[in-house]
């Protein structure tokens, strides 16, 4: 069984890859990269698309057609069940992500927990969602985050603020303890991540004791965050519970060093593409020696990473189907890795954003930007959708 899942992973197998698309799905996937490959149409069209919906005109039919069902589940929990039955047809998980963004007030706070909890009783009633996510800043402010971690002294109403903030943190991962339901808690900027991080090891420490539940998210394109990933699982150790973790390379890159640059201090950022790679390889590699304690995600679109996992299972003995080895990609995106990843019996779950269509734009132009500034992924994307259609075409002869 191990032997074989090392035989069949081929990662340019555009058969298994796009199964489950139709030509006409293929097709505006082909058109829809296209056009994200292009720079100057991402940075033009944004904020024309923004102004749109600011002032009402009729284009969201336009975007729910193309952009956002190429990159989202559907508008809500229900809207999503047939996407997240098409990726089970193909052995591939669900994780649903409530991705409705920028809104900063309590009333919305406590709804995106309400829905988040809404995702937890879901996922416990079907099999095939894997995990649970939240951004910590959809319950809460980025600028009470930004000024706790600063260190900065709190008034007593942002103490109470914050201590809500606990409080619905602490309740999702209750929800996902007592639901037994894995749950992500997504990486943010630099400048607030000392306090995310510092909430996510508490509650690992309180929920998981006899299980990795809560798993907290390692951006490795940081140049300190293999180093926090050692000495988290070193205090697990001590503390007697088992570490959950995300490893991703990052998605806030340009801000992060623009950021470092107009205040002059040091970017935490790599200082190049290639010392990111081997941080992030190496964190794959560091959670395989303690897996027994580790549960972790490798959340990546980078081919060479996935092989690695996947080759280092094998030659360990793993089995493909460890509930502590998760791979994780993005809706949308590198289905040739997901879909024959999971064709050789490994793991594997897509993160499935959702939510409605206005409210989840912020986050689909951020994928739409990541694209073009991921080197080669755009091209990559468009070069595998362009044999599949050839493939198809010598199919009917």
């Amino acid at each position: 069984m191990i032997e074989n899942s090392q035989m069949k992973l081929d990662f340019n197998n555009t058969e298994v890859a796009f199964r489950n698309k139709s030509d006409n799905d293929l097709e505006k996937a082909y058109w829809l990269f296209k056009m994200v490959a292009s720079n100057s149409l991402i940075k033009i069209g944004t904020p024309l698309t923004n102004f749109a919906l600011k002032i009402g005109l009729p284009i969201q039919g336009i975007i729910r057609n193309t952009i956002y069902k190429q990159f989202c589940g559907g508008e809500s929990i229900e809207g999503c069940a047939r996407a997240i039955t098409e990726l089970g047809a193909g052995n591939v998980t669900t994780i649903l992500d409530y991705s409705v963004e920028g809104e900063e007030s309590e009333a919305s706070f406590d709804e995106t927990c309400a829905e988040i909890l809404r995702t937890v009783a879901y996922a416990k009633k079907n099999s095939l969602i894997s995990f649970c996510v939240f951004k910590p800043t959809g319950l809460g402010r980025f600028d009470l985050f930004a000024k706790i971690d600063a260190k900065e002294t709190l008034t007593a109403a942002e103490q109470a603020e914050f201590e809500k903030v606990h409080q619905r943190i602490d309740q999702i991962c209750k929800a996902c303890y007592d639901a037994k339901i894995k749950v992500l808690v997504d990486a943010e900027h630099s400048w607030i991540q000392d306090t995310i991080d510092d909430l996510a090891r508490e509650m690992m420490e309180k929920y998981n004791k006899e299980a990795a539940i809560v798993y907290n998210t390692y951006q490795l394109y940081r140049s300190d965050k293999l180093a926090s990933l050692k000495a988290d699982f070193a205090y697990a150790q001590t503390q007697n519970f088992y570490l959950g973790a995300k490893l991703v390379r990052g998605a806030y890159m340009e801000i992060e060093r623009q950021r470092a640059g107009e205040n002059n201090y040091p970017s935490p950022i790599q200082p190049t593409k290639q010392s990111a790679d081997a941080d992030y390889n190496e964190a794959v590699t560091f959670c395989l020696d303690h897996v027994n304690r580790i549960g972790f995600m490798a959340g990546t679109h980078n081919e060479e990473s996935s092989r690695l996992l996947a080759e280092e299972l094998v030659s360990r003995g793993l089995s493909p189907k460890n509930d502590h080895i998760f791979f994780a990609q993005l809706l949308g995106m590198s289905d040739n890795l997901s879909f024959n990843l999971a064709a050789a019996g490994f793991n594997v779950a897509k993160y499935m954003p959702y939510g409605p269509v206005k409210a989840v734009m912020p986050y689909l132009f951020r994928r739409a930007q990541e694209n073009t500034s991921v080197g080669g992924q755009t091209g990559r994307e468009l070069g595998l959708i362009m044999r599949e259609k050839e493939r198809r075409r010598k199919v009917k002869g």
